[in-house]
């Protein structure tokens, strides 16, 4: 068990961050899957990409605040918080448009089937939003 925990110790940041880009999956899997199954028609370019965009918000939504506790341990507070929030946004606005050109291109274009297709999607962006979020949003201040 002292093992394990030493191992989890050794390489916390990005086992916690692969803890909460799970959750933050299942978030944005399932607001996608739940609208595209009762609201939305996938096979329509527009509303694919309007319910992408409802996925993002609800899935980045969560990311930022468990992100900034639990994988970055950000102490900021006030304006360096909303600082963070802003990189954050801005950096995932990079990945959504990364997610939306490649749902166009393998739903629209490929006609490939879209919740493969977003399950794909889904890797790529969680890869590219962890080094994001370590490089620009909460990086460290060298006295930390």
């Amino acid at each position: 068990m002292k093992k394990l925990k030493d191992l989890y110790l050794k390489h916390k940041e990005i086992i916690n961050y692969l803890i909460v880009g799970g959750l933050t999956t299942v978030v944005s899997l399932g607001v996608y899957y739940g609208l595209v199954l009762t609201i939305f028609d996938p096979e329509n370019p527009v509303q694919l990409q309007i319910v992408n965009i409802i996925s993002w918000i609800c899935a980045v939504t969560f990311a930022f605040f468990a992100n900034k506790k639990y994988v970055f341990e950000s102490k900021a507070k006030g304006s360096e918080s909303m600082k963070e929030a802003v990189r954050f946004y801005g950096a995932r606005v990079g990945t959504l448009l990364m997610d939306m050109g490649i749902m166009f291109v393998g739903v629209t274009c490929l006609h490939f089937n879209d919740k493969i297709v977003k399950l794909f999607v889904q890797v790529v962006v969680t890869v590219a939003n962890y080094v994001f979020s370590k490089l620009l949003v909460f990086r460290k201040k060298k006295s930390e």
